[in-house]
């Protein structure tokens, strides 16, 4: 494997992020024992910063750590995934609605923009996942509540354990695009109540699929 050479940034912060990559890639496999010698030589550094970064991903529901036993890849349960799916239509559909309600003009046709975009990317697998997180993501910033975007970006990482294997299904790239066509359609006539319904949907659809 090629050297891989790490930033100034806080050492363990760049491993925490570097591992957080391996787990969505499903490099580092759901339930898969996470070797701590091997990573360390892997990386040329101690153990010291690799178990700050597995504590790390620990706090974000990535990693699952078991007494005397290390550190594993967190396997999703189905109740996981029903909880975390509840949450998220929770919390995204009130940011939709803020947005409907309140966005300017510039920021829905940068909306518009990226749902666009995503219209292009229906028949790429990974710049369709890409694109419809910068949407959902965009629309949070836009309702403007960090304690919100706290809860759902640590929500999200849990979500992406799973996120990829559901837009493996037949069809489901498709359903949601067309869910974003409404969504989308709900925004630009700023209409409130009609977006968080179709958020709520959104996520629901969603949540069948990943099961």
């Amino acid at each position: 494997m090629a050297e891989i050479s790490l930033s100034p940034r806080a050492l363990y912060e760049e491993v925490a992020e570097l591992l957080r990559q391996r787990i969505f890639n499903r490099e580092l496999a759901p339930g898969s024992w996470i070797d701590e010698l091997k990573l360390a030589d892997e990386y040329g550094i101690s153990r010291t910063p690799l178990r700050e970064a597995l504590k790390v991903l620990a706090t974000e529901g990535l990693v699952t750590m078991k007494v005397r036993r290390g550190a594993y890849v967190t396997e999703v349960s189905d109740s996981d995934l029903a909880d975390v799916y509840h949450l998220l239509a929770l919390l995204e559909s009130d940011a939709a609605e803020v947005v409907a309600a309140k966005a300017t003009d510039a920021q829905l046709m940068e909306l518009q923009g990226l749902h666009n975009e995503l219209e292009k990317a229906v028949n790429n697998r990974e710049r369709f996942f890409e694109v419809n997180e910068a949407f959902h993501m965009r629309l949070l910033e836009i309702a403007s509540n960090r304690w919100r975007d706290q809860m759902v970006a640590d929500l999200r990482k849990v979500m992406k354990l799973n996120r990829h294997n559901s837009l493996l299904k037949s069809g489901r790239i498709e359903e949601s695009l067309a869910e974003h066509r409404a969504i989308m359609a709900a925004l630009v006539a700023r209409d409130a109540a009609n977006t968080a319904q179709r958020m709520r949907e959104h996520f629901k659809n969603g949540l069948e699929a990943a099961a």
